[in-house]
């Protein structure tokens, strides 16, 4: 690739008219720029765009209210560039500018398509030279590394989607629109394993329905983006007073969303709800868009005294009465018009979360209205789709190794030495970061109440449990900790050390996989429902806890390590993965191919 020239100017009349003059290029050539200057709302703000006249589009800009804080333009010039390098490399920097955070990006969400075009990966690589390039100018603070594995960046709504995700938005949006119009209600269902980017969906969806109704300036709107179609002044007006919330019912995933929704105009932190400030809102909403679905609760012991007597004044409120069955879930459909219900039916992990019956059910009548809308695609493990129906295959006794799929170049390993897998994670996380120790909830959780006792001591090493419940992960203790299914459920890792402690067990004559009651720690994870006169047998927990180590066995990106106490159960998991991983001389080996 030839030499790309990034230039810098002010964003005034006479100066751009000043810059237009000596080079053609800036009236009839493919262009990447960048806008900064002050967010009216406070700190600075950004604005990514590509033309190919950008004599002409900065005049546009110039004359734009809209635009009227940004001082200083920068340009990207290539000889090589052409329309689909320059719309992939805008897509990169809105990217990596929402991940780096610094700025508050401007810019709208119509949709950013992942096209492929000549000499595509040459490109990139130059996009990362361009990217250095603006970072020392002070456009960017940290690196790409750090950008990719931050929340901000995982979480953003600038994602390139799928196909399947985009046919879902799509489908979605305009079947939204076509009710609003008519009156009707509806109810939507996303269904997804693990990785395949259902809160992704769901921050798309909120941002993309924010652009449209706020949406004034056509000439902002690539014609050839993926859902240019859905703004014109019609929708914009049947979008206009819709009251949209945005239901997250895990605290830990809840902020990490706000403090994206806090870096993302047209969104606000207010639409972030959880299930009790829908049950106890005075006024109806028009669209919820409810992430996790299966975390919602069921009439049970709620985590504390509070929550149980909200739960009865929300019953009363809404139905007249405190029925014991109604759930959280009614509450979204009594005080909603309209549902975007995002889930998997196999990470229930606790008795008060909804049943799966009730998950099941909510998917049969979406889909017999066409408004179910199944993923696929794998987008957090490397590994593939295949790797997450292998570890629930492995997790209900159904696999063996000559039966394991070939997994590329995963790095799954298993480990016999709980100190060996503690070593290769910190190595990991030295080089890569988000390599982080989780567990089943196997141990007391006795350094919550003595900050200087441990909670796992295991051949020689103890660990305590997480020290924070909200963004654990990305806490500077999260590396020297062990995070739970409540840190780590909805988040990415690039690698997981998971250890599976006695709670789940493997009777090798029957060869069947069973629980060991008093092991399992998590009190709200095994106590009766009495409000509905539930007792839950050992075949119940043996689902809620297959399903905490489904979650943890795939929040790794680009690996999972694996350490097991139960003596036959660590023998039924080598033999499916593989040799042990306890050679730190070898850290790369996958045992997986």
């Amino acid at each position: 690739m030839t030499p790309f020239d990034i230039e810098r100017l002010n964003l005034t009349s006479g100066a751009v008219s000043g810059w237009v003059a000596g080079d053609e290029r800036l009236r009839n050539w493919p262009v990447v720029y960048v806008l900064d200057g002050a967010n009216p709302s406070g700190g600075g703000s950004v604005y990514v765009g590509e033309t190919v006249n950008a004599a002409a589009r900065m005049r546009q800009h110039l004359a734009n209210p809209a635009k009227s804080a940004f001082r200083s333009v920068r340009v990207v010039i290539d000889d090589t560039f052409n329309k689909s390098a320059c719309l992939d490399l805008e897509s990169h920097l809105i990217r990596w500018l929402a991940g780096d955070g610094q700025f508050t990006v401007m810019n709208g969400n119509e949709g950013i398509i992942d096209a492929r075009y000549y000499e595509r990966d040459l490109y990139r690589e130059s996009f990362r030279d361009i990217f250095e390039k603006l970072r020392s100018d002070g456009i960017f603070q940290r690196s790409i590394p750090e950008i990719e594995n931050s929340d901000l960046f995982k979480l953003s709504p600038f994602k390139v989607l799928t196909p399947e995700q985009a046919i879902a938005v799509e489908d979605i949006v305009e079947g939204l629109l076509a009710d609003l119009e008519t009156g009707a209600s509806s109810a939507s269902v996303i269904e997804g394993q693990p990785g395949t980017g259902k809160t992704i969906i769901a921050i798309f969806l909120m941002k993309l329905l924010a652009d449209i109704r706020d949406h004034s300036d056509a000439d902002e709107v690539e014609p050839d983006s993926m859902f240019a179609e859905f703004f014109v002044p019609e929708n914009r007006a049947l979008l206009a007073d819709l009251r949209i919330g945005f239901v997250v019912p895990q605290q830990s995933l809840r902020e990490s969303i706000k403090r994206v929704f806090k870096k993302t105009p047209k969104v606000t932190e207010g639409q972030i709800l959880t299930p009790f400030d829908v049950g106890a809102s005075d006024q109806p909403w028009d669209l919820l868009i409810v992430d996790e679905t299966h975390r919602l609760n069921q009439r049970a012991n709620q985590s504390s005294g509070v929550n149980n007597r909200r739960f009865i004044t929300i019953n009363e409120n809404l139905f007249g009465a405190d029925d014991p069955s109604k759930t959280q879930l009614d509450w979204i459909r009594a005080q909603s018009r309209h549902q975007i219900f995002l889930l998997d039916a196999e990470q229930t992990v606790r008795p008060a979360d909804l049943p799966q019956r009730m998950l099941r059910s909510l998917v049969e009548e979406a889909r017999s209205t066409h408004r179910r809308y199944p993923l696929s695609t794998q987008m957090r493990v490397r590994a593939g789709v295949d790797y997450v129906q292998f570890v629930r295959d492995v997790l209900r006794g159904e696999s063996s190794a000559s039966e394991r799929p070939d997994f590329g170049d995963y790095d799954l390993r298993f480990f016999d030495n709980l100190a060996a897998m503690q070593r290769e994670i910190v190595d990991r996380n030295a080089e890569h970061g988000l390599a982080r120790l989780i567990a089943g909830y196997a141990w007391e959780w006795r350094s919550n109440r003595d900050k200087q006792a441990f909670d796992i001591e295991l051949d020689g090493v103890s660990l305590r449990w997480n020290s924070q419940a909200k963004d654990w992960i990305n806490s500077p203790a999260s590396i020297h900790e062990v995070g739970s299914i409540h840190t780590v459920q909805g988040y990415d890792l690039n690698y997981a050390g998971v250890i599976i402690g006695n709670d789940l067990r493997y009777d090798p004559h029957s060869r069947r996989l069973f629980i060991d009651r008093s092991s399992y720690r998590d009190a709200k994870g095994k106590e009766n429902n009495k409000q509905r006169g539930i007792a839950y047998s050992d075949d119940d927990l043996l689902e809620f806890i297959r399903n905490i180590y489904g979650v943890l066995l795939t929040r790794g990106i680009r690996g999972t390590y694996v350490y097991v106490c139960d003596p036959a159960l660590q023998e039924y998991i080598a033999g499916v993965i593989g040799d042990d991983g306890n050679d730190a001389s070898a850290p790369g080996d996958s045992f997986a191919n």
